[in-house]
Order: structure tokens, then C-alpha cells, then sequence
């Protein structure tokens, strides 16, 4: 059975750090990408970054480039998101999901797995 769980969130000042975890079960990273999402009350869920299993290309939305890192370790089977400079708008839940193939996507569509989210509140 797959699972996908994540963890780290927390409530942060303004311009603090957070480092949230992506677990994989069930399944192995060789053959999926593995995206974060998140969605903030009131707005739809975004994507945030995105990390591709196939050569190791990373993506990430505009509003946290410089400011997020993705990065995977494979012997762990997860995912990390680096959150560094946070700022209020980045409070929402956060998701990670797990793509069969490898290439990343933002369209929540062609995701075929998802976690159960996890908050992140940034605020003083």
C-alpha cells in the first residue's frame, strides 16, 4: 500500500525556517517525481517546488525561488522542502504528491498519490 506522509510543519516568526519531510512507502522515488504543494485558506492549492527522480531537475514557483530547496534522499525513501526566509503568505498546508513517471507537473490531475498535508503557519 502507498503512503506519502508528511511532517515539520510548525508555527514560525517571519523570517525563520522550516524543514518539512516528504516519507515514502509502498513505492520507490527511481520512477516518480515528487512535487509540494500548498494551499492557503481561501485560495486554491499551488505548486511549489518539484523534483524530477530522472536527472535530478528541480522546480520551483516564482514566489519561493531563493528562499525554498528541494532535495530527496533516496536511501530514506523522502523528500525534504527547505523553507528559509518566510514570510506570512507563505502560511497554508502543505502537501507533497508523487507523480509515476518521473517528469514533473504542476497540474494536480497526474499526480497519482498525495499526502495528508501538513500546516505551516508563519507569523510573529
Amino acid at each position: 500500500e502507498v503512503h506519502l506522509v508528511e511532517s515539520g510543519g510548525g508555527l514560525v516568526q517571519p523570517g525563520g525556517s522550516l524543514r518539512l519531510s516528504c516519507a515514502a512507502s509502498g513505492f520507490t522515488f527511481d520512477d516518480y517525481a515528487i512535487a509540494w504543494f500548498r494551499q492557503a485558506p481561501g485560495k486554491e492549492r499551488e505548486g511549489v517546488s518539484c523534483l524530477s527522480s530522472s536527472d535530478g531537475s528541480k522546480y520551483y514557483a516564482d514566489s519561493v525561488k531563493g528562499r525554498f530547496t528541494v532535495s530527496s534522499d533516496n536511501a530514506k525513501n523522502t523528500v525534504y522542502l527547505q523553507m528559509n526566509s518566510l514570510k506570512p503568505e507563505d502560511t497554508a498546508v502543505y502537501y507533497c504528491a508523487a507523480r509515476r513517471g518521473s517528469i514533473c507537473s504542476w497540474y494536480q490531475r497526474v499526480q497519482n498519490y498525495w499526502g495528508q498535508g501538513t500546516q505551516v503557519t508563519v507569523s510573529s
